[in-house]
């Protein structure tokens, strides 16, 4: 039986889950076929002929793609059974459900995807009509990924080091996290559930990529410190067998101050930057959002990156319904302070907090007042905050954003612009800081990372 496995959007990398579902399937003689929408076209063909459409919910942006062509995938093949997995699957059963034959599975998809293809191979009628949503944490075996048949590495994002460009790959060194914050899209599928990845199945996947021209590495864990010594154990087997490729991680700011004795480690191991999910400075929204971290948590964070020199990437969730433009402006200036303008991509200054279906938020005291009706069509709470000038605000940081990338302007120089954005809406004369640049080349994504925003137009034109 022939599958198509299926991506709209995985934050600018060649989709691992992709290449993780094909090698379980190939071991079972399936016909695979993988289209990855954010760098080709559909392949209509593979399409039309697929018994089984596997399609990755990595995130709110890839769902909200996924929707715009799903009618387009039902009116070529009408019949085929569609699998959506990943963290948003099953917590938009609802939105789903219209697109029997099909199931919507969460956690760990590769054994319940193959069971679902030995079940319609071998002609089983009821696994080719009903829907069903289920979200699984049992243990197996990890298989290495088979990345035959995805695009090549080079059309994805890529590491920028000033005039410097690396070719990317991306990998995972684990699968959950321990952690439960309130926001978090990982909550509601792994509650608080991790689990390692074999060294050897990293090492071999990260080999491949390097054989296909990878000279940095993305490791996509949410935490990579969930696992702190299996996280050693990785980075040293790749400063070992491969000395002259860098890496980056995600780090939340509660295990960059616990695990401090091994952030040298990751310096001297090729880490180039640490992704850390701050969120906000204001210590009322970090409760809310359970971050486990406060301001103050945040600054000692930013001075120990600092003293190592590792770069810190801050990532957040700029504006809520607890957001005012006092506090919007301080985290502003916070940043300037800090001396991370540079190491912040503008977009992180405009996103909007998201509330999907089965967000924990969604129950919480804080946000009840606030909390609005389930909208299909945004897969999410809508929601309102009180002042409509932080609402005005939000819409002119995000279209500064996305001009200033348009137009190639610095991150400074953004900053610049949404620092005037912000004192204008406040009323007061407030002079942009005269910031002071890094002295060298700050190293980035040529794609900026965020997963909980809405699709953009560019995003959409690709389909």
């Amino acid at each position: 039986m022939k599958v198509l496995l299926l991506s709209t959007y995985d934050l600018g990398h060649q989709p691992f889950a992709l290449a993780s579902l094909a090698a379980w399937l190939r071991a079972e003689d399936a016909d695979v076929s993988c289209c990855d929408q954010a760098v080709d076209m559909l392949d209509e063909s593979a399409a039309k002929d697929a018994g089984l459409i596997c399609i990755h919910l990595a995130m709110h942006t890839a769902t909200r793609l996924a929707l715009e062509i799903l009618p387009r995938l039902r009116q070529l093949n009408p019949a085929a059974h569609i699998c959506f997995f990943g963290l948003y699957a099953a917590a938009n059963e609802a939105a789903l459900a219209g697109f029997a034959p099909a199931s919507a599975i969460a956690g760990e998809f590769e054994a319940e995807i193959t069971k679902l293809y030995q079940r319609l191979a071998g002609g089983d009628q009821s696994a080719e009509q009903d829907y069903s949503a289920i979200i699984s944490k049992d243990k197996f075996k990890f298989r290495q990924p088979d990345r035959s048949g995805l695009p090549p590495l080079d059309g994805y994002a890529h590491l920028k080091i000033g005039d410097e460009k690396r070719i990317a790959g991306y990998t995972e060194a684990s699968r959950g996290c321990k952690h439960l914050c309130s926001h978090c899209p990982v909550v509601p599928v792994y509650g608080g559930w991790f689990r390692p990845i074999p060294l050897e199945v990293v090492m071999g996947d990260i080999g491949t990529q390097v054989g296909n021209g990878a000279q940095h590495i993305t490791f996509g864990d949410p935490d990579f410190f969930n696992g702190p010594a299996h996280a050693e154990r990785v980075v040293m087997a790749l400063k070992d067998t491969y000395p002259d490729i860098s890496y980056d991680v995600t780090i939340k700011v509660e295990h960059l101050l616990k695990q401090k004795r091994r952030l040298k480690l990751l310096k001297d191991t090729g880490c180039l930057f640490v992704t850390t999910a701050v969120e906000a400075a204001d210590d009322r929204i970090l409760d809310i959002l359970a971050k486990g971290h406060t301001r103050a948590d945040f600054i000692e964070a930013s001075v120990l990156a600092g003293e190592i020199g590792l770069t810190l990437s801050p990532t957040f969730v700029a504006f809520t319904p607890w957001t005012t433009l006092e506090i919007y402006f301080d985290l502003l200036r916070l940043i300037a302070e800090l001396g991370l303008v540079e190491q912040v991509a503008p977009v992180q200054l405009a996103i909007r907090l998201l509330v999907p279906d089965g967000s924990l938020l969604k129950r919480h005291p804080e946000m009840l007042p606030y909390l609005g009706a389930f909208s299909p069509e945004r897969l999410s709470y809508q929601w309102q905050n009180p002042d409509n000038q932080v609402e005005k605000l939000q819409m002119r940081v995000q279209a500064l954003a996305e001009l200033g990338e348009d137009q190639n302007k610095s991150r400074s120089e953004i900053f610049s612009d949404i620092w005037q954005a912000a004192a204008d809406a406040l009323g007061i004369a407030s002079l942009p800081p005269a910031l002071t640049l890094p002295q060298s080349p700050v190293p980035c994504m040529s794609e900026p990372w965020y997963c909980c925003a809405e699709p953009t137009e560019a995003q959409r034109a690709r389909l």
